[in-house]
């Protein structure tokens, strides 16, 4: 029943937690895009009066979506129809599940890890769900009996398909280093420093063209500009085109979904993931020779927000991006995943692996 317990907080905390960085992702997308337009952003929501420079408007936005209109045309093919919003988010939103916030916890006499989906196979769990979203995308094009929807279903398949190879390839540079497909053991193997202690053996840092090739193709996974093929609002294809109210509005939330899954990702595999520079389990261990005892409750928690900052800084990063570049022409698309990522990511493999040999 302990168990049982432990597990039930954990899925609540977790995915509370996920669902309202997504809902702040909408925001601060809208007030990043308004800066970079000279804008003021999104402002007017208030509660009792108070505005607080937009803090209400992700609940105004969802509030809105929810009791919008929700037409079903009349020639879809309902099963693959309703299927498809269900598909996109579901197998964007249960891979944050196995994302460690923190290190494990003793409750009970028992060691949870502060992910929902603690597993010895964490890294091929992802993939695996990712590759499962891709029904999504072709449902909805192929169910709407659209042709402009089902051209976007088309392009979407063959983008998703096209750089889940990069994607996965750029990963085997980093389990090289890493030897290990758990993920909070992936995170504890970059607590190590070299320099006398300064510098941490972050993947970044062991996988600097790995992480350029993952931020890359996760971003085309992520179907958003400079990679909204898919969607293309000027050429009218996108593959939700027959979907509105709550049944669009999955698809909306599941591609931030998508943004935090990346940020989450980039932050394990490469940052270093809930590592706050000397802190160990039972406290900081400067490399100066000071140190400073805490308990482990005070430990997690500043893993906790060690990993939100991180993350929040890659979100940033990835919307900085999606106001900045124009859209890809489709061949330049392919182009890119085919013959420039996909060769680049065998490439860093076969330097990883010679340099793993002389080493040893």
């Amino acid at each position: 029943m302990e168990w049982i317990i432990a597990v039930a907080i954990k899925v609540v905390v977790i995915f509370t937690w996920a669902l309202m960085t997504v809902l702040y992702i909408t925001l601060l997308e809208r007030k990043e895009s308004a800066v970079i337009q000279d804008r003021i952003g999104a402002n007017r929501a208030a509660v009792l009066g108070l505005r607080l420079n937009g803090f209400f408007q992700p609940f105004a936005d969802a509030l809105k979506m929810f009791f919008k209109e929700d037409y079903t045309p009349p020639f879809v093919d309902k099963p693959f129809y309703f299927l498809a919003p269900i598909i996109a988010l579901f197998f964007a939103l249960v891979p944050v599940g196995a994302i460690p916030v923190a290190d494990s916890i003793t409750l009970f006499g028992r060691d949870f890890p502060l992910s929902v989906i603690g597993s010895n196979v964490g890294v091929v769990l992802i993939l695996s769900l990712l590759s499962l979203a891709i029904y999504g995308v072709i449902f909805g094009g192929y169910g709407s009996r659209n042709k402009y929807g089902l051209i976007g279903g088309m392009r979407a398949t063959a983008q998703i398909i096209s750089y889940e190879v990069a994607l996965g390839l750029s990963i085997v540079g980093v389990l090289m280093v890493f030897p290990s497909l758990n993920l909070n053991e992936i995170v504890h193997m970059q607590n190590r420093y070299i320099l006398g202690g300064w510098v941490p053996l972050w993947g970044i840092i062991l996988q600097p063209l790995a992480a350029i090739l993952f931020l890359i193709a996760g971003m085309a996974e992520n179907k958003r500009v400079p990679f909204d093929l898919p969607e293309g609002e000027s050429e009218i294809i996108g593959y939700f085109l027959e979907y509105s109210g709550m049944k669009f509005g999955m698809f909306f939330v599941g591609d931030f979904v998508e943004v935090l899954l990346l940020a989450a990702l980039f932050t394990t595999f490469f940052l270093g993931g809930y590592n706050f520079p000397w802190l160990f389990a039972d406290g900081f261990h400067f490399p100066w020779g000071t140190d400073l005892a805490l308990s482990p409750v005070a430990v997690r928690i500043v893993q906790f927000i060690t990993f939100n900052i991180k993350l929040w800084f890659m979100i940033w990063f990835l919307l900085l991006v999606r106001w900045t570049y124009p859209r890809y022409r489709y061949d330049q698309l392919m182009d890119l995943g085919w013959k420039s990522l996909i060769p680049l990511s065998i490439l860093n493999i076969l330097i990883t692996a010679a340099v793993m040999v002389v080493i040893k």
